[in-house]
Protein backbone atom coordinates (compact mmCIF):
# COMPACT_ATOMS: atom_id res chain seq x y z
CA UNK A 1 0.00 0.00 0.00
CA UNK A 2 1.65 3.42 -1.29
CA UNK A 3 2.01 5.99 2.29
CA UNK A 4 1.68 9.54 2.04
CA UNK A 5 2.75 11.86 5.10
CA UNK A 6 1.34 15.31 6.24
CA UNK A 7 3.18 16.79 8.55
CA UNK A 8 7.21 16.86 8.10
CA UNK A 9 7.89 17.98 11.79
CA UNK A 10 10.04 16.67 14.08
CA UNK A 11 8.31 13.00 14.46
CA UNK A 12 8.40 12.25 10.38
CA UNK A 13 11.71 11.43 10.82
CA UNK A 14 11.09 8.35 12.89
CA UNK A 15 8.21 6.74 10.70
CA UNK A 16 9.98 7.46 7.23
CA UNK A 17 13.06 5.95 8.74
CA UNK A 18 11.63 2.98 10.10
CA UNK A 19 9.13 2.14 7.78
CA UNK A 20 11.53 0.11 5.93
CA UNK A 21 11.35 -2.05 8.75
CA UNK A 22 7.44 -3.12 8.12
CA UNK A 23 5.80 -5.33 5.07
CA UNK A 24 2.67 -4.16 3.30
CA UNK A 25 3.58 -0.50 2.40
CA UNK A 26 5.63 2.12 1.30
CA UNK A 27 5.77 5.75 2.30
CA UNK A 28 6.31 7.64 -1.43
CA UNK A 29 5.19 11.12 -0.48
CA UNK A 30 5.14 13.63 2.16
CA UNK A 31 3.56 17.05 2.42
CA UNK A 32 3.31 19.77 4.85
CA UNK A 33 2.02 23.58 5.45
CA UNK A 34 5.52 25.10 5.35
CA UNK A 35 6.82 23.99 1.76
CA UNK A 36 10.67 24.09 2.87
CA UNK A 37 9.71 21.23 5.15
CA UNK A 38 8.24 18.94 3.24
CA UNK A 39 11.23 19.42 0.45
CA UNK A 40 13.86 18.77 3.13
CA UNK A 41 12.21 15.44 4.14
CA UNK A 42 11.61 14.65 1.03
CA UNK A 43 15.25 15.13 -0.45
CA UNK A 44 16.35 13.31 2.91
CA UNK A 45 14.44 10.10 2.28
CA UNK A 46 14.34 9.50 -1.17
CA UNK A 47 9.82 10.63 -1.36
CA UNK A 48 8.70 12.89 -3.54
CA UNK A 49 7.23 16.49 -2.07
CA UNK A 50 3.67 18.11 -2.47
CA UNK A 51 1.39 20.01 -0.95
CA UNK A 52 -1.50 19.17 1.49
CA UNK A 53 -4.16 19.66 -1.40
CA UNK A 54 -1.44 18.21 -4.22
CA UNK A 55 -1.08 14.82 -2.35
CA UNK A 56 -4.76 14.41 -1.22
CA UNK A 57 -5.27 14.47 -5.12
CA UNK A 58 -2.56 11.71 -6.04
CA UNK A 59 -4.36 8.47 -7.49
CA UNK A 60 -1.96 6.17 -5.89
CA UNK A 61 -1.92 7.12 -2.07
CA UNK A 62 -4.26 4.60 -0.45
CA UNK A 63 -3.24 5.90 3.10
CA UNK A 64 -2.56 8.81 4.75
CA UNK A 65 -0.32 9.54 8.57
CA UNK A 66 -1.34 12.53 9.84
CA UNK A 67 1.43 14.06 11.61
CA UNK A 68 0.46 17.57 12.25
CA UNK A 69 0.48 19.42 15.24
CA UNK A 70 -2.69 17.77 17.74
CA UNK A 71 -4.99 21.37 17.22
CA UNK A 72 -4.77 20.18 13.29
CA UNK A 73 -5.00 16.54 13.69
CA UNK A 74 -9.28 16.91 13.46
CA UNK A 75 -9.18 19.11 10.40
CA UNK A 76 -6.23 17.19 8.26
CA UNK A 77 -7.89 13.63 9.00
CA UNK A 78 -11.78 14.93 7.86
CA UNK A 79 -9.86 16.18 4.37
CA UNK A 80 -8.54 12.96 4.33
CA UNK A 81 -11.22 11.02 4.77
CA UNK A 82 -13.30 13.26 2.46
CA UNK A 83 -10.86 12.38 -0.59
CA UNK A 84 -11.19 8.60 0.00
CA UNK A 85 -7.95 7.84 1.79
CA UNK A 86 -7.59 5.76 4.81
CA UNK A 87 -6.26 7.79 7.76
CA UNK A 88 -3.49 6.99 10.52
CA UNK A 89 -2.78 9.99 13.54
CA UNK A 90 0.18 10.36 15.24
CA UNK A 91 -1.13 11.27 19.03
CA UNK A 92 -3.57 12.49 20.64
CA UNK A 93 -6.15 10.95 17.79
CA UNK A 94 -8.18 14.23 18.21
CA UNK A 95 -8.89 16.85 20.98
CA UNK A 96 -12.70 15.90 22.09
CA UNK A 97 -14.66 13.33 21.98
CA UNK A 98 -17.27 14.83 19.34
CA UNK A 99 -14.66 15.14 17.23
CA UNK A 100 -13.57 11.68 17.54
CA UNK A 101 -17.27 10.30 17.03
CA UNK A 102 -17.41 12.65 13.47
CA UNK A 103 -14.33 10.81 12.47
CA UNK A 104 -15.56 7.54 13.26
CA UNK A 105 -18.99 8.29 11.55
CA UNK A 106 -17.02 9.95 8.51
CA UNK A 107 -15.08 6.55 8.04
CA UNK A 108 -17.84 4.11 8.30
CA UNK A 109 -19.99 6.11 5.84
CA UNK A 110 -17.57 6.08 3.05
CA UNK A 111 -15.83 2.60 4.17
CA UNK A 112 -12.79 3.52 5.38
CA UNK A 113 -10.22 2.73 8.24
CA UNK A 114 -9.20 5.06 10.97
CA UNK A 115 -6.66 4.44 13.33
CA UNK A 116 -3.96 6.36 15.52
CA UNK A 117 -0.80 5.95 17.68
CA UNK A 118 0.66 5.09 20.33
CA UNK A 119 1.30 1.78 18.53
CA UNK A 120 3.96 0.89 21.74
CA UNK A 121 1.50 -1.23 22.86
CA UNK A 122 2.43 -3.70 20.62
CA UNK A 123 5.99 -3.47 21.64
CA UNK A 124 7.48 -6.97 22.97
CA UNK A 125 7.45 -6.09 26.56
CA UNK A 126 3.95 -5.12 26.53
CA UNK A 127 2.83 -8.03 25.11
CA UNK A 128 4.49 -10.09 27.52
CA UNK A 129 3.09 -8.24 30.51
CA UNK A 130 -0.37 -9.03 28.24
CA UNK A 131 0.48 -12.79 28.07
CA UNK A 132 1.01 -12.71 31.64
CA UNK A 133 -2.06 -10.90 32.87
CA UNK A 134 -4.48 -12.88 30.57
CA UNK A 135 -3.05 -15.90 31.87
CA UNK A 136 -4.21 -15.09 35.48
CA UNK A 137 -0.56 -15.06 36.85
CA UNK A 138 -1.21 -12.05 38.57
CA UNK A 139 -4.68 -13.08 39.82
CA UNK A 140 -7.31 -10.37 39.25
CA UNK A 141 -6.10 -6.84 38.52
CA UNK A 142 -7.45 -4.51 41.28
CA UNK A 143 -5.36 -1.59 41.15
CA UNK A 144 -2.30 0.28 39.80
CA UNK A 145 0.04 3.10 39.54
CA UNK A 146 1.48 4.80 36.86
CA UNK A 147 3.94 7.64 36.86
CA UNK A 148 5.55 9.90 33.89
CA UNK A 149 7.44 12.85 34.98
CA UNK A 150 9.92 14.87 33.85
CA UNK A 151 11.39 18.47 33.39
CA UNK A 152 9.68 19.55 30.33
CA UNK A 153 9.59 19.32 27.14
CA UNK A 154 11.48 22.56 26.54
CA UNK A 155 15.01 20.73 27.25
CA UNK A 156 15.44 18.66 24.16
CA UNK A 157 12.62 19.62 21.72
CA UNK A 158 13.49 22.29 18.71
CA UNK A 159 10.48 23.91 18.62
CA UNK A 160 8.52 22.76 21.97
CA UNK A 161 5.47 26.06 22.08
CA UNK A 162 3.26 23.49 20.68
CA UNK A 163 3.43 21.14 24.07
CA UNK A 164 2.42 24.08 26.01
CA UNK A 165 -1.29 25.24 23.53
CA UNK A 166 -4.41 23.85 23.45
CA UNK A 167 -4.11 20.47 22.97
CA UNK A 168 -0.65 20.00 24.81
CA UNK A 169 0.25 19.03 28.38
CA UNK A 170 1.26 16.11 29.82
CA UNK A 171 -1.99 14.03 29.60
CA UNK A 172 -2.95 14.78 25.98
CA UNK A 173 0.73 14.40 24.55
CA UNK A 174 2.47 11.71 27.13
CA UNK A 175 -0.54 9.72 28.73
CA UNK A 176 -1.65 8.33 25.91
CA UNK A 177 0.96 6.05 26.00
CA UNK A 178 -0.07 5.33 29.04
CA UNK A 179 -3.75 4.94 29.16
CA UNK A 180 -3.65 3.51 25.79
CA UNK A 181 -1.56 0.57 27.37
CA UNK A 182 -3.72 0.04 30.35
CA UNK A 183 -6.86 -0.57 28.10
CA UNK A 184 -4.87 -3.03 25.94
CA UNK A 185 -3.73 -4.82 29.66
CA UNK A 186 -6.96 -4.76 31.46
CA UNK A 187 -9.81 -2.74 29.37
CA UNK A 188 -12.17 0.45 29.36
CA UNK A 189 -11.97 2.78 31.55
CA UNK A 190 -15.54 3.31 33.47
CA UNK A 191 -14.90 7.03 35.42
CA UNK A 192 -11.85 9.33 35.98
CA UNK A 193 -11.40 11.90 39.06
CA UNK A 194 -8.54 14.87 38.56
CA UNK A 195 -6.54 17.61 39.76
CA UNK A 196 -4.51 19.60 37.97
CA UNK A 197 -2.24 22.63 38.41
CA UNK A 198 0.05 25.11 36.52
CA UNK A 199 2.72 26.34 38.71
CA UNK A 200 4.36 28.42 36.04
CA UNK A 201 2.53 31.12 33.18
CA UNK A 202 5.75 30.98 31.16
CA UNK A 203 8.75 28.03 30.19
CA UNK A 204 12.35 29.19 28.91
CA UNK A 205 13.55 26.67 25.90
CA UNK A 206 16.48 25.63 26.96
CA UNK A 207 17.10 23.41 23.80
CA UNK A 208 18.86 23.97 20.66
CA UNK A 209 18.20 26.28 18.60
CA UNK A 210 15.92 28.95 20.48
CA UNK A 211 17.50 28.66 23.89
CA UNK A 212 16.96 31.56 26.08
CA UNK A 213 13.32 32.36 24.69
CA UNK A 214 9.96 32.43 26.81
CA UNK A 215 7.30 30.86 25.92
CA UNK A 216 3.52 31.07 27.39
CA UNK A 217 1.70 28.05 29.15
CA UNK A 218 -1.71 27.78 28.41
CA UNK A 219 -2.52 24.27 29.98
CA UNK A 220 -1.64 21.97 33.41
CA UNK A 221 1.64 20.92 33.42
CA UNK A 222 1.11 18.12 36.16
CA UNK A 223 -2.10 16.21 36.58
CA UNK A 224 -2.99 13.73 39.38
CA UNK A 225 -6.09 11.18 38.17
CA UNK A 226 -7.68 8.14 39.67
CA UNK A 227 -9.10 5.86 36.74
CA UNK A 228 -11.80 2.96 37.33
CA UNK A 229 -11.78 0.91 34.91
CA UNK A 230 -15.00 -1.85 33.95
CA UNK A 231 -12.65 -4.32 35.39
CA UNK A 232 -13.33 -2.77 39.21
CA UNK A 233 -9.35 -1.60 39.28
CA UNK A 234 -8.76 1.75 40.24
CA UNK A 235 -5.32 2.68 38.82
CA UNK A 236 -3.52 6.25 40.30
CA UNK A 237 -1.85 8.39 37.47
CA UNK A 238 0.59 11.24 37.75
CA UNK A 239 1.60 13.25 34.52
CA UNK A 240 3.94 15.79 35.33
CA UNK A 241 6.37 18.33 33.51
CA UNK A 242 7.11 20.29 36.09
CA UNK A 243 9.75 17.31 38.68
CA UNK A 244 13.35 17.15 38.29
CA UNK A 245 13.96 13.81 40.01
CA UNK A 246 11.60 11.09 41.09
CA UNK A 247 11.87 7.63 41.73
CA UNK A 248 8.20 6.13 40.60
CA UNK A 249 8.09 3.16 38.07
CA UNK A 250 6.42 3.93 34.80
CA UNK A 251 3.44 1.34 35.72
CA UNK A 252 2.71 -0.94 38.56
CA UNK A 253 -0.26 -3.39 38.26
CA UNK A 254 -1.25 -5.05 41.86
CA UNK A 255 -3.33 -8.06 41.48
CA UNK A 256 -4.78 -10.80 43.93
CA UNK A 257 -1.84 -12.68 43.08
CA UNK A 258 1.27 -10.38 42.89
CA UNK A 259 2.15 -7.43 40.99
CA UNK A 260 3.55 -6.69 37.89
CA UNK A 261 5.97 -3.94 36.86
CA UNK A 262 5.10 -2.48 33.06
CA UNK A 263 8.43 -0.92 31.55
CA UNK A 264 7.75 2.58 29.95
CA UNK A 265 4.83 2.33 27.89
CA UNK A 266 6.85 5.01 25.46
CA UNK A 267 8.89 2.40 24.61
CA UNK A 268 8.87 -1.03 23.21
CA UNK A 269 11.20 -3.21 24.89
CA UNK A 270 12.59 -4.21 28.11
CA UNK A 271 11.58 -6.48 30.98
CA UNK A 272 8.49 -7.08 32.78
CA UNK A 273 8.85 -8.20 36.86
CA UNK A 274 6.48 -10.08 38.46
CA UNK A 275 6.24 -10.01 42.15
CA UNK A 276 4.59 -12.48 44.60
CA UNK A 277 5.66 -11.04 47.90
CA UNK A 278 8.23 -13.31 48.28
CA UNK A 279 10.06 -14.04 45.14
CA UNK A 280 10.15 -12.38 41.80
CA UNK A 281 10.47 -13.27 38.30
CA UNK A 282 12.01 -11.50 34.94
CA UNK A 283 9.69 -12.05 32.07
CA UNK A 284 11.88 -11.19 28.33
CA UNK A 285 9.82 -9.09 26.11
CA UNK A 286 8.86 -10.83 22.85
CA UNK A 287 11.43 -11.03 20.41
CA UNK A 288 10.20 -9.74 17.15
CA UNK A 289 8.79 -6.58 18.46
CA UNK A 290 11.18 -6.49 21.50
CA UNK A 291 14.71 -6.67 20.18
CA UNK A 292 16.82 -3.59 20.40
CA UNK A 293 17.13 -2.68 16.94
CA UNK A 294 17.99 1.44 17.38
CA UNK A 295 20.75 3.76 18.89
CA UNK A 296 19.38 6.05 21.77
CA UNK A 297 21.18 8.48 20.89
CA UNK A 298 22.63 8.01 24.35
CA UNK A 299 25.21 5.50 23.13
CA UNK A 300 22.72 2.67 23.87
CA UNK A 301 19.98 0.69 21.83
CA UNK A 302 16.39 0.21 22.42
CA UNK A 303 13.87 -1.36 20.38
CA UNK A 304 11.98 1.31 18.62
CA UNK A 305 9.14 -0.44 15.88
CA UNK A 306 7.58 2.49 15.63
CA UNK A 307 5.43 2.37 12.35
CA UNK A 308 3.93 -1.12 13.52
CA UNK A 309 0.47 0.10 14.52
CA UNK A 310 0.10 1.29 10.99
CA UNK A 311 1.83 -2.01 9.53
CA UNK A 312 -0.92 -3.63 11.43
CA UNK A 313 -3.94 -1.49 10.10
CA UNK A 314 -2.45 -2.56 6.49
CA UNK A 315 -2.77 -5.85 7.30
CA UNK A 316 -6.14 -5.52 8.43
CA UNK A 317 -7.46 -3.74 5.28
CA UNK A 318 -5.38 -6.39 3.24
CA UNK A 319 -7.40 -9.72 5.57
CA UNK A 320 -10.64 -7.91 5.92
CA UNK A 321 -9.76 -8.16 10.02
CA UNK A 322 -9.95 -4.92 12.62
CA UNK A 323 -6.47 -3.22 13.48
CA UNK A 324 -5.22 -2.88 16.76
CA UNK A 325 -4.57 0.83 16.58
CA UNK A 326 -8.37 1.43 15.33
CA UNK A 327 -11.05 4.53 16.00
CA UNK A 328 -13.05 2.55 18.50
CA UNK A 329 -9.92 2.77 20.75
CA UNK A 330 -8.46 5.73 20.01
CA UNK A 331 -11.89 7.40 20.96
CA UNK A 332 -12.27 6.02 23.94
CA UNK A 333 -8.86 6.74 24.73
CA UNK A 334 -9.33 10.66 24.02
CA UNK A 335 -11.97 10.44 26.01
CA UNK A 336 -10.57 9.50 28.96
CA UNK A 337 -7.85 12.48 28.48
CA UNK A 338 -10.27 15.28 28.05
CA UNK A 339 -12.15 13.97 31.18
CA UNK A 340 -9.33 13.81 33.11
CA UNK A 341 -8.92 17.33 31.94
CA UNK A 342 -12.17 18.28 32.75
CA UNK A 343 -12.20 16.78 35.99
CA UNK A 344 -9.58 18.73 37.10
CA UNK A 345 -11.18 22.02 35.88
CA UNK A 346 -14.57 21.69 37.40
CA UNK A 347 -13.13 19.37 40.14
CA UNK A 348 -15.90 16.31 40.03
CA UNK A 349 -16.37 12.70 38.96
CA UNK A 350 -17.19 11.75 35.15
CA UNK A 351 -18.76 8.73 34.15
CA UNK A 352 -17.59 7.81 30.74
CA UNK A 353 -19.60 8.03 27.60
CA UNK A 354 -17.84 5.42 25.41
CA UNK A 355 -15.97 1.72 25.77
CA UNK A 356 -14.14 -0.20 23.50
CA UNK A 357 -13.13 -3.31 23.21
CA UNK A 358 -9.23 -4.73 24.26
CA UNK A 359 -7.27 -4.57 21.20
CA UNK A 360 -6.31 -8.59 20.12
CA UNK A 361 -3.05 -9.72 21.56
CA UNK A 362 0.09 -9.75 19.26
CA UNK A 363 1.57 -12.96 19.49
CA UNK A 364 5.43 -13.75 18.17
CA UNK A 365 3.90 -15.83 14.75
CA UNK A 366 2.05 -12.66 14.07
CA UNK A 367 4.30 -9.76 14.87
CA UNK A 368 6.65 -10.99 12.38
CA UNK A 369 4.33 -11.55 9.32
CA UNK A 370 4.11 -7.80 10.24
CA UNK A 371 7.99 -7.24 9.86
CA UNK A 372 9.80 -7.10 6.34
CA UNK A 373 12.16 -10.50 5.59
Amino acid sequence: MKVGVVGCGNISAAYLQLSSLFSGYEITACADINPEAASARAEEFGVKAHTVESLLEQSDIDLIVNLTVPVAHYDVSTLCLRAGKHVYSEKPYVLSLTEGEALRLLARENNLRIGSAPDTFLGGAHQAARGFIDSEGAGKIIGGSCAVQSSGMESWHPDPDFFFQIGGGPILDIAPYYVTNLVQLIGPVKSVVAMGSRPADQRTITSEPRAGEKIDVEVDTSVRAILEFHCGAQVSLTASWDVRSHEHNHMELYGTNGTVFVPDPNRFGDVVRVNDGSSETVLQPLAALGTPNFDDGDNGRIANYRGIGLADMVAGISDDRPHRCNGDLATHVIEVLTSILSAADHKKHIELKTTCERPQALGEHEAKKLLSA
